[in-house]
């Protein structure tokens, strides 16, 4: 895992609001993958920046164990022309730490995050998120960059 600065940038997509307790995220966030494919969310994103998908983890009631919200969605010019039904986010500059979930999707994703949970990291639970490209393609081969916002 490496320590690195981000540029702050702008999101838009669709959310949920979810927590880990239960397995809940996990249904939660997949329900969002599904939605996000089947009503074609994508073409709808207006002035993105690539076609890299973003799934940001954002408004923490508290820390890990509390309610927060999940974006699904693509990095964007600007906010000013927000389509109808989609959810817009700023993510805040800062200091993040980055690791890379590697092997079968979404498994190891799961993984990775589990192993952060467990981790000893000085999180700041502002906004931390996954980048979903070009090496995510073959899902049983995969790399998911994962960003976690630290102090």
């Amino acid at each position: 895992m490496d320590k690195v600065d981000i540029n702050g940038f702008f999101l838009l997509g669709i959310s949920v609001c979810t927590a880990n307790a239960d397995g809940q995220a996990a249904k939660d966030i997949g329900e969002l993958w599904g939605r996000f494919m089947a009503d074609e969310i994508l073409p709808q994103i207006t002035n993105r920046v690539s076609d890299e998908l973003y799934c940001v983890y954002t408004d923490y009631e508290s820390d890990l164990t509390g309610p927060y919200t999940a974006i699904l969605g693509c990095k964007v010019i600007t906010l000013d022309d927000i389509p109808v039904g989609l959810t817009s986010h700023v993510v805040a500059a800062g200091s993040y730490v980055k690791r890379i979930a590697k092997g079968k999707l979404p498994d190891c994703v799961a993984e990775a995050w589990q192993q952060i949970w467990d981790g000893d990291m000085d999180r700041k639970y502002t906004a931390d998120f996954d980048v979903w490209g070009a090496k995510t393609q073959n899902p049983d081969d995969a790399e998911v960059e994962i960003y976690v916002a630290v102090r």
